[in-house]
């Protein structure tokens, strides 16, 4: 256990990906348990594990399985997933200080002159393709290792998961209205996902101080969503030492609190690291539609409207979205918010579903379907969705079916306006079928 904890402080990768980690040294443990033999090489064991992730433990003429563990078999993905944080573990691990034998499991493996070559052209593309790859060696000094996961097929979504943009106002203006009130904090939310791009997680680090009139149009909303813990404190507040203190040192010394992308509880809100407009902070840039709606001011208006609903209710935490009923003033949570987001995707008669696009990432989706269809460089949208590579938009502005349809129909004309030298259709067929 002790290693096992170790790692997880040394690594420092956020609450998800522990779970995952301890999962996958959990099933490697249980495996062990069943199937180890005397005597037989570490690489062989991790090998069987590793195939046993994908293809289950039952068989399957009998459906009987004599190591009593009845896996059924993860997808690829998963399973790659695992090989390769078990790999990066055991390679920690094999420290002389540590466990030397751990470096067996999946020792490092040279390989032949086309396995050489094939990680060296991998490890190029990744040092071309990442955010700071020109500081990385110029050629890979680490092997490949002898146990590898399977390579994955491509498959191409059939339709980006993006909000419906024609039923949103409706969203707003109908499902968010509860017992003849509107539900302030979800439409504000709301608006920064659809009308700003945000990932459902960052709304929850707001605080109250991180939203103002916009000094070029006060009508606008400026909304900066500060790094959880690095971010500065707001109002210039100082720490003991006098000096201009951060959102950690802040939460803990005037709230006793722990920044929420650190926590491992219902308060918990992620922090997928996105590339940030200043120190330390991401600005949120809105992004209006083809009907003219104005999200930034539509998020300053309902904000005063909010600010009135909450006037006078305690809270001992500087966050922007709080309860109103129960546990009124404490901290609103992901969870609440996709309960009432669930509540009013149905209200309006759309099924709630990430496959419609009613979710909370479909909101981002759109977004990006509308930079698109805007003509907003690849560059510049990368920049305003926050994201530190310029190919991770790439997921979320994909053309949808129908563009690709109308595509292939008008190169379908133009090969036509051409007089193509091919012979007739019908000629072709009747050649054939004589």
């Amino acid at each position: 256990m002790r290693p096992l904890i170790d790692y997880c402080l040394t690594v420092r990768r956020s609450i998800s990906w522990q779970r995952k980690f301890v999962r996958a040294n959990k099933l490697f443990l249980e495996y062990l348990e069943q199937n180890a033999i005397q005597g037989e090489e570490e690489w062989r064991l991790f090998r069987n594990f590793s195939n046993t992730l994908r293809i289950g433990t039952i068989d399957p003429e009998t459906q009987e399985d004599p190591s009593g563990l009845y896996w059924t078999g993860i997808g690829v993905r998963d399973a790659n997933f695992m090989i390769n944080q078990l790999s990066d573990f055991f390679e920690w691990l094999s420290d002389p200080e540590r466990s030397p034998r751990a470096g067996k499991f999946n020792p490092a493996y040279a390989g032949n002159r086309y396995d050489q070559r094939i990680d060296e052209k991998a490890y190029q593309f990744r040092r071309n393709k990442a955010f700071l790859g020109h500081s990385w060696a110029t050629e890979s000094k680490r092997r490949a290792r002898l146990i590898r996961g399977e390579q994955p097929p491509k498959v191409f979504a059939k339709r980006p998961p993006m909000f419906p943009e024609d039923r949103f106002a409706e969203l707003l203006s109908v499902g968010f209205k509860v017992a003849g009130r509107y539900d302030y904090r979800g439409i504000l939310i709301t608006l920064m996902l659809f009308g700003g791009g945000l990932r459902v997680s960052e709304p929850f680090h707001t605080y109250m101080a991180d939203v103002h009139p916009h000094w070029e149009d006060p009508a606008q909303a400026f909304v900066a969503v500060h790094h959880p813990s690095l971010g500065y404190a707001p109002n210039d507040w100082t720490n003991r030492s006098g000096q201009r203190g951060s959102r950690q040192e802040y939460l803990s010394q005037e709230f006793g609190l722990v920044p929420r992308h650190r926590l491992d509880s219902k308060l918990a809100a992620g922090w997928k690291h996105p590339a940030l407009d200043d120190k330390w902070y991401m600005q949120v840039h809105w992004l209006p539609d083809g009907n003219g709606y104005e999200f930034g001011q539509w998020f300053m208006q309902v904000w005063r409207l909010y600010m009135e609903q909450i006037q006078g209710i305690p809270r001992n935490h500087p966050y922007a979205f709080i309860n109103t009923d129960q546990n009124c003033g404490g901290i609103y949570t992901i969870d609440q918010y996709n309960k009432a987001l669930k509540n009013a995707v149905e209200r309006i008669g759309l099924i709630f579903g990430k496959a419609y696009g009613t979710t909370a990432h479909g909101f981002r989706h759109a977004y990006a379907q509308r930079a698109r269809r805007g003509g907003i460089d690849p560059i510049i949208i990368q920049r305003i969705m926050h994201h530190c590579s310029p190919e991770s938009q790439q997921v979320y502005t994909q053309p949808e079916v129908h563009e690709q349809m109308a595509a292939i129909r008008n190169a379908a004309e133009v090969l036509r306006q051409n007089h193509s030298q091919l012979p007739a259709p019908r000629t072709l067929l009747s050649e054939l079928m004589i």
